[in-house]
Order: structure tokens, then sequence, then C-alpha cells
């Protein structure tokens, strides 16, 4: 018999940050919750970060996870946006770590590829087959919840498998990967 475990997936972001939670029994999906920390109301990025931070430790003291996934960051144009997004990652990030919870990275590409086959999926195809996957009665109006789902499911698909991207066991496993950005 297959260890039950949790998968919370965190889509990060300075605006809405979208999480799911999944859980994992005898190798089959079950659904525990999607939702998003609304952050648009807040205009100093310290305090959002604050939060993001605050909610995923919230998160993880009441779902106890097993193991986070989440989106990493797209290369976009504008700098300052690209940013504010690496940091609100990286707050999630921190968050985990403090929890000493294995954490995942996947390119939001290889997420869409996982749920729909299709790495250039849109963000409601993405939502409308996780809705038919997991038996989700009603999809949120913004579609940043299921994004963090769907690094869960994408985490579940690909567990086990050789590369699954980055992992972090904890702050030592982190500074060991990135010694070129730590600084000493």
């Amino acid at each position: 018999m297959d260890k039950e475990r949790i998968i919370l997936g965190i889509d990060p972001g300075t605006t809405i940050m979208g999480f799911g939670l999944i859980r994992v029994v005898n190798k089959k999906m079950h659904f525990i919750q999607l939702n998003e920390l609304h952050l648009s109301k807040y205009s100093d990025h310290y305090l959002k970060l604050k939060l993001i931070f605050e909610r995923t430790i919230e998160l993880i003291d009441t779902y106890n996870p097993d193991e986070i996934a989440i989106e990493a960051p797209f290369f976009g144009k504008n700098v300052q946006s690209m940013l504010k997004l690496g940091r609100a990652q990286g707050v999630a990030m921190a968050a985990g770590l403090s929890r000493e919870i294995p954490i995942t990275e996947y390119l939001p590409k290889k997420i869409k590829m996982a749920i729909t086959g299709n790495g250039n999926a849109s963000k409601e195809q993405v939502a409308k087959m996780l809705q038919s996957m997991l038996g989700i009665k009603t999809l949120p109006k913004n579609l940043d919840a299921t994004d963090g789902l769907a690094a869960a499911v994408c985490h579940f698909y690909n567990s086990g498998r050789v590369n699954v991207g980055k992992t972090y066991t904890g702050w030592e496993a982190f500074v060991k990967q990135n010694e070129k950005r730590v600084k000493k």
C-alpha cells in the first residue's frame, strides 16, 4: 500500500498568488482545495511579500504538505515585473524551506503539457482539464488558483521521473545548487 502524501502547488504573483492542494493515495489524486491570495489592494511591495510568506506558512501548517510544486517565473520583457515575480516566488519557497519541505520548480510550458498535452495551452484549457480530472464543481473567476493546482498535478505526474526540475530539500541543498547566487 502506497503512503498518502499531500502536494501544495503555488502560482506565485504579487497581484494574485494562486494555490491548490491535492492528496495522493494509492497513486490516485484527490482534490483538496484551490484558492487565491489577492494582493492588488496593497501598494507596498514589501507588505505583499510578507503576506505571501505568511499565507504560505499558514497553508503548510494547516495541510502539512509533503511536497511543494511551484511555477517558475517565465522571462518577460518587463524587468521590473520579472524581479517582483521572482521575489514572490522566493518568499513562497523560503516559507517551504523554513519547514524543510522539498520544493520543485516547473516551467509554465511543462505544467501545461502535463495537464493538457499542449505546452501552449491557454489558462482556460488548463482550468477545464483540471475541473474534469478532479471533479471541481465551480472554477474561480481568476485562474491563478487553477494554475497553482496545475503545478501540484504536474508534480504528481512527474513524481518518480529522473528529471523533474530543480528540487531543494532545505537551505543547505539550495545553497549547494546555487553557490554563484549566494553572497559570502
